[in-house]
């Protein structure tokens, strides 16, 4: 993976647009994320394997336990990234059918390295048309924090819906409710105070749909979309404990908002962002240990039991 920390500011068409003043489109924001992905390849992996719950998973495995060990099922993991998700699925249990979708060639390499010789299928494709899989095909749909970057939203939806079987079901991994964690609150605050420096109107305009982020919102979207399904979304809170700076360049690799900033205004914000994380009160800044604790939802899309 490209290291995440050191780059030199991020431009596209996207922050090009806030910049003048204008409402991103849904292409710039496509041109933005291939960018993000493109100088920062694997990102997504890195910071989510390292947090964890009280239960010792991290939301990959979170969300993996919405399939079943024991059964040859048909899965497609959406904007499936490097494939981490899949690893842990195939490793589980090697009868499953798998598939995973990306529209980030990059990413897709990665991906098709950590499957190698596995028989999972993977495809380059938006989210919004995914012409390569046939109607009721696909009894599990995952889709691990990508739902919050999809704009427009209900075509993904609508897609979801036409590829899973009758009885599928549908699950996704998203933020949770900011006010979950007060120290989350503060870490996001403190990193978008930075972005807004040189962009104000990021965070007013933020990337996607931003009714994915609402736990009411999010569920209302779902059920117009799966109106004879039975929705659910259950909140947890994963965390990482470590040396502080290090915990501070993982916490901030969570917000794409930090991929805006130059070298100096990051590492100015690592520096802030390490005051806020610290545990412990040790002489250096090299003993300071930290933590960093994070909100997240899992969205859960079934067929009603009758």
């Amino acid at each position: 993976m490209k290291d995440i920390n050191n780059q030199n500011g991020l431009n596209s068409p996207w922050t090009d647009s806030l910049n003048r003043n204008l409402h991103p489109d849904s292409n710039a924001l496509v041109d933005h994320l291939r960018i993000v992905h493109q100088k920062h390849t694997g990102f997504t992996e890195t910071c989510a394997s390292s947090c964890r719950d009280k239960a010792g998973r991290n939301s990959y495995e979170w969300l993996a336990e919405i399939v079943p060990n024991n059964k040859e099922l048909r899965v497609l993991d959406l904007a499936c990234g490097s494939g981490t998700l899949l690893k842990i699925l195939f490793d589980r249990n090697q009868n499953l059918n798998l598939k995973g979708i990306d529209m980030c060639p990059e990413e897709l390499k990665l991906a098709k390295n950590l499957l190698k010789n596995s028989g999972v299928n993977l495809i380059e494709s938006k989210a919004q048309n995914l012409t390569a899989i046939n109607d009721n095909s696909i009894d599990i749909v995952l889709c691990h924090w990508a739902l919050t970057l999809m704009d427009p939203i209900t075509p993904v939806l609508n897609e979801v819906r036409r590829v899973l079987t009758s009885e599928g079901r549908f699950a996704a991994l998203v933020d949770g409710p900011i006010n979950t964690v007060p120290s989350y609150k503060e870490v996001y605050d403190l990193i978008y105070s930075y972005v807004q420096e040189g962009i104000p109107n990021y965070g007013e305009i933020d990337l996607g749909d931003p009714r994915i982020r609402g736990t009411e919102s999010l569920s209302n979207l779902a059920h117009k979309t799966f109106p004879e399904a039975n929705v659910t979304i259950e909140t947890n809170v994963v965390s990482i404990k470590g040396p502080v700076i290090e915990v501070a360049e993982t916490a901030a690799g969570f917000f794409y908002a930090a991929f805006v900033l130059k070298p100096d205004k990051r590492k100015s914000m690592i520096k802030s962002l390490s005051k806020i994380l610290a545990i412990s009160k040790e002489s250096t800044d090299a003993e300071k240990q930290g933590q960093f604790s994070m909100p997240i939802n899992r969205l859960i899309v079934e067929p009603y039991i009758t």
